[in-house]
């Protein structure tokens, strides 16, 4: 009984600073995620991110495309032209697409 008294006190020790220090454990901060506009395509066409994370487009393709999200055009990006870059920060899963050439699509996953 003696021993199993000496074993919990690391334990209760541990517990006991995080109460009184206040330890917290914060989430991971956000992240930039970069989708590359080039050859009439979204690259990556599908990406995974965090809620708040920052997605950077890039439009490296010689003509203007934009980039709207599909359900109900919640946002749109303005006209990128070639070398033209627009950030957004990721809320929820969406599928999105350009509005100029509607057979670009692409998805945002937000885990």
């Amino acid at each position: 009984m003696k021993n199993l008294k000496l074993g919990l006190l690391p334990t209760s020790l541990y517990f006991l600073c995080l109460f009184l220090f206040g330890a917290t454990f914060s989430p991971a901060p956000p992240k930039v995620h970069t989708v590359e506009i080039s050859q009439m395509r979204f690259n990556p066409d599908t990406l995974v991110v965090s809620k708040g994370d920052t997605i950077v487009f890039v439009n490296k393709d010689l003509v203007t495309h934009d980039v709207t999200e599909v359900s109900g055009k919640s946002w749109k990006s303005p006209a990128l032209t070639s070398g033209d870059t627009w950030r957004m920060v990721a809320l929820k899963t969406t599928d999105y697409f350009c509005s100029y050439h509607p057979v670009m699509k692409g998805k945002i996953e937000v885990k």
